[in-house]
């Protein structure tokens, strides 16, 4: 399954809003909660990502561009980048 990104040249204001929304609701399709996704993020990565942690940074549309291609890893999903515009 993929987990599309679709990328403007333009600066869009909802894509991490979108990725917030899409992160948790493939969460919830797959029975994983975000304390479950935190805990995996930090076993693969080695950084300290709680609950609380993970959830700000998704509030704050602070989540990095490896930290979401773990976490669809995490979900089973392929992180891709299409152009809109082909």
């Amino acid at each position: 399954m993929y987990f599309n990104l679709n990328v403007n040249n333009r600066y869009n204001y909802s894509v991490m809003n979108d990725i917030r929304n899409k992160i948790k609701m493939l969460a919830a399709s797959r029975g994983i909660t975000l304390k479950s996704l935190a805990k995996e993020l930090s076993a693969r990565t080695g950084q300290e990502y709680s609950y609380n942690s993970l959830l700000g940074k998704l509030n704050r549309e602070s989540l990095s561009l490896k930290e979401a291609q773990i976490i669809a890893q995490i979900l089973n999903y392929k992180l891709e980048f299409r152009d809109m515009f082909q």
